[in-house]
């Protein structure tokens, strides 16, 4: 006998499908902004010659379900009858005491009907053999199509690999680049040359350099406030930045930390991961020692320590940048250095009132959004992330170090009002030694007239280059197709 009714699962599913009755019901929950990611997605669901169902992971808040509901939105307005079209999360309480090929019956036994359904499954990794039940409807049934969505990544993944292969296909989502969250508030593009890319500037002009630098002014304070509450749509949008902030630390630690992580990943301290994210937050950035944290946090293991930092990353909630090799110079081993998903959730945790006055918070938020940033850009293609900090001369480090077989590029931070870095820093020493093959080299500063060329005498130039305007080009680049193509 079942726990569940079908009359209580239909009175579900009725509610998650409103455009059952009205299909105009859906103008309601589809909202006019369309992220990167819902041309994608939207893209495979409708490919002609190649079937294939999309996987959306990302973190909560990241926009996942609002792009579910504008493809319904697309679909019923292009004349797809609203009861083919079905829309369900496995978060509510109630579908997760059923699995998925029950809700398709309960749903396929109200609207008997011909043609093809659209099923739209979201935070999937809440029913039980998700993978399983996505690779039997794909092989059985071929008038579906289907959206999933999760926020644990390396779950979906490893369901991918097992069963998917062939049959579905995972698309990050992370947090909005720059260019995503000025596209998201329709603020007017500035005018560019055609077709820049980031490794062009080096060949530009200071003329050149100076009108284009000049042409990002009216976008500064848009950028600080970027800084300050990150690229979650919801918050973009919002008129009340710390209601929207409380909001957010509200849902990482409540939903994410206290609900989703210790659900999926069965800890068994849910105040010991409280207190480790808390540490994440304070430190990130920074070179990370789990035989440091463990003593400082309640003198527990180093290995539950380690589980934890895995469980963490599984949910989207932090990256883990690497030690990286580059050229002659000995590099440090082992140790990650750990980087918040998006500078928005540590800016909320810490409870942080005035970043923008900090310069060291803020050259932590920006190193952040930077790595993110880059994470995005090359996500898809064989790059190589992480960081570069001489073994021997431990302060010496380049902040991220990106690694392509017939590339090395070499990211600085120096997010302050003065850039100036001297001819033994890492990144000179690195453009200097030609055995290290950089390709390109930047150091990003804070503000629109530190731009250029460094005077040092390098091998591979170090181009100065704002932050507002590397990450906006990035995001651009990103948005026109050329992942990948610094």
């Amino acid at each position: 006998m079942s726990i569940v009714s079908d009359e209580q699962v239909i009175k579900v599913l009725r509610q998650y499908n409103p455009w059952w009755r009205t299909p105009s019901a859906i103008k309601e929950e589809s909202k006019p902004q369309k992220r990167l990611a819902y041309y994608e997605a939207l893209k495979m669901l409708r490919h002609k010659s190649i079937r294939r169902f999309a996987v959306l992971s990302g973190v909560r808040r990241v926009g996942k379900t609002t792009i579910m509901y504008q493809i319904i939105d697309k679909l019923i307005n292009e004349g797809v009858n609203s009861k083919n079209i079905l829309y369900v999360t496995f978060d509510n309480p109630i579908l997760k005491l059923i699995d998925v090929e029950s809700v398709l019956s309960i749903y396929e036994s109200l609207y008997p009907m011909n043609g093809t359904r659209y099923i739209f499954f979201d935070e999937i990794q809440y029913t039980d053999n998700w993978e399983l039940w996505m690779k039997v409807i794909y092989d059985s049934r071929k008038d579906i199509r289907l959206i999933a969505t999760g926020s644990a990544s390396p779950i979906l993944e490893k369901g991918s690999t097992d069963s998917g292969t062939g049959r579905w296909s995972i698309l990050k989502i992370p947090t909005m680049s720059f260019y995503e969250y000025c596209r998201l508030l329709e603020l007017d593009e500035p005018i560019l040359p055609e077709n820049l890319r980031l490794s062009k500037l080096v060949k530009m002009n200071t003329s050149e350099l100076d009108d284009l630098m000049s042409r990002f002014t009216y976008l500064q304070n848009h950028f600080n406030r970027y800084l300050t509450i990150g690229g979650f749509p919801e918050l973009v949008l919002s008129e009340d930045d710390l209601y929207a902030q409380r909001m957010l630390r509200e849902d990482v630690v409540d939903k994410v930390i206290k609900r989703d992580v210790l659900t999926l990943f069965n800890i068994r301290s849910p105040l010991l991961m409280e207190k480790l994210f808390l540490y994440l937050c304070m430190n990130s950035t920074e070179i990370f020692n789990a035989t440091t944290a463990a003593k400082e946090l309640d003198n527990t293991s180093v290995t539950t320590i380690d589980s934890y930092i895995e469980a963490l990353e599984m949910s989207n909630l932090i990256y883990l940048s690497k030690p990286i090799n580059v050229g002659s110079k000995g590099a440090l081993k082992g140790k990650p250095k750990i980087f918040i998903a998006d500078a928005a959730i540590r800016n909320a945790v810490l409870m942080i009132d005035d970043v923008l006055s900090d310069e060291k918070e803020l050259g932590a938020i920006v190193e952040t959004a930077v790595y993110k940033h880059i994470v995005s850009f090359y996500q898809g293609s064989t790059a190589q992330l992480g960081y570069f900090r001489k073994a021997k001369d431990n302060q010496k480090e380049v902040d991220v170090v990106v690694e392509l077989p017939r590339q090395k590029i070499l990211c600085e931070v120096k997010y302050r009002n003065n850039s100036h870095i001297t001819a033994t820093d890492a990144i000179v020493e690195l453009c200097k030694d030609e055995n290290s093959k950089v390709t390109n080299a930047f150091l990003i500063t804070k503000h629109l007239d530190d731009f250029g060329i460094t005077k040092h005498e390098t091998a591979t130039p170090i181009m100065r280059i704002p932050a507002i305007v590397f990450l906006y080009l990035l995001g651009k680049a990103e948005a026109e197709g050329q992942n990948g193509k610094i």
